[in-house]
């Protein structure tokens, strides 16, 4: 699955990091797109948005839904029908700077010894 990413790879602003097992691209420094390729509910994409926006892009992004256990992203396992298709026009929304694909990433809490 790491051609979904790859595809990201041209923008300047690109930036790729491990979290939680999977690949998440960073663009313009926002998080906007996670792959992920271990046992169900962690395999396929997930697009880093906030729940004011899973309506509109569900609407427009037939098969996602709030991934079951990070709810505030939407997701599309990699075994849904159309998973290539939909990981293609998300990129490409991406790339065009979709306002509501993209989240600030948190910053890091020091571990307590």
């Amino acid at each position: 699955m790491q051609w979904v990413l790859d595809e990201l790879a041209a923008e300047p602003t690109y930036v790729q990091r491990s979290m939680f097992g999977s690949q998440v691209a960073l663009l313009r420094g926002k998080m906007v797109l996670g792959v992920i390729a271990r046992k169900a509910p962690w395999n396929g994409l997930l697009i880093c948005t906030s729940r004011d926006f899973h309506e509109s892009l569900q609407k427009d992004f037939p098969g996602l839904a709030p991934h079951k256990i990070l709810g505030k992203w939407l997701y599309i396992p990699q075994s849904h029908a159309h998973f290539e298709g939909l990981a293609q026009a998300l990129s490409r929304a991406v790339l065009r700077g979709d306002p509501r694909i993209g989240i600030e990433p948190g910053t890091r809490k020091k571990r307590r010894k």
